[in-house]
């Protein structure tokens, strides 16, 4: 599926902060999101002002017929982004129609090209409680699109570019993403060290482009307070 061949602008309020030579600069109009594949629509969701991003079931996945692979579905800003900070609290849950196989997929595209390749850093929250260590220590997933998709990763450099954290469906998870260059930490629910740290992002620090929300089949995901600093001058 090509990145614009299905995109449509959806206008909406979100708290979208920037930032251009470190200093903060806030943005009260309303951001214009492009759509690949989802709706996305203004909800409460426990209470809280959010934004609920979805699927249609006939997108998902089917195991029987083809490899599972990480794809471009996605709600994004388009923008000019290298380096610097992504903030954004999530939460997924699991679709009635969710097959077996869906995680609660959830994360974060950033330096989103015209060409419609991304970087990506994404939560897998059901593997994080499984009665599995292997499945545990795929619950935090480094990827790019399209090139080095997770499958890949795991194939050629085991462990690298996963990681076991502490997630759960159906609660607010708040994600920090620190972009510098080849390098992205990920901090996780405010804590002070990174939870996980990639030192080759595969498209490299020239890359560029917009940020998103990321998800995959199954999920039913819901997103507040994104916040976006750029260090670099663009």
């Amino acid at each position: 599926m090509m990145l614009y061949s299905i995109a449509v602008a959806a206008t909406l309020l979100v708290g979208v902060v920037m930032a251009s030579d470190q200093k903060a600069r806030a943005y009260t109009a309303p951001a214009e999101y492009q759509l690949s594949g989802v709706s996305l629509v203004e909800t409460l969701y426990q209470g809280q002002h959010a934004l609920a991003l979805q699927m249609p079931g006939s997108s998902y996945q089917d195991p029987t017929r083809e490899r599972l692979l990480d794809r471009n579905f996605m709600a994004w800003l388009p923008m000019d982004f290298g380096d610097g900070s992504i903030e954004v609290d999530v939460a997924s849950d699991l679709a009635k129609d969710a097959p077996e196989y869906a995680r609660g997929f959830v994360g974060v595209a950033f330096r989103i090209d015209g060409a419609g390749r991304f970087e990506s850093i994404y939560l897998r929250p059901t593997n994080s409680s499984a009665d599995d260590q292997i499945r545990r220590n795929h619950s935090v997933q480094y990827a790019g699109y399209p090139d080095f998709r997770f499958d890949q990763l795991r194939k050629e450099s085991p462990e690298k570019y996963e990681t076991y954290a502490d997630l759960e469906l159906g609660r607010w998870i708040h994600m920090k993403l620190v972009i510098k260059g080849s390098n992205v930490d990920l901090f996780l629910d405010h804590k002070e060290k990174p939870a996980f740290i990639v030192r080759d992002l595969k498209y490299g620090a020239a890359q560029r482009g917009g940020v998103g929300i990321w998800i995959e089949s199954g999920t039913v995901a819901h997103f507040r307070n994104l916040r976006i600093s750029r260090d670099d001058k663009g």
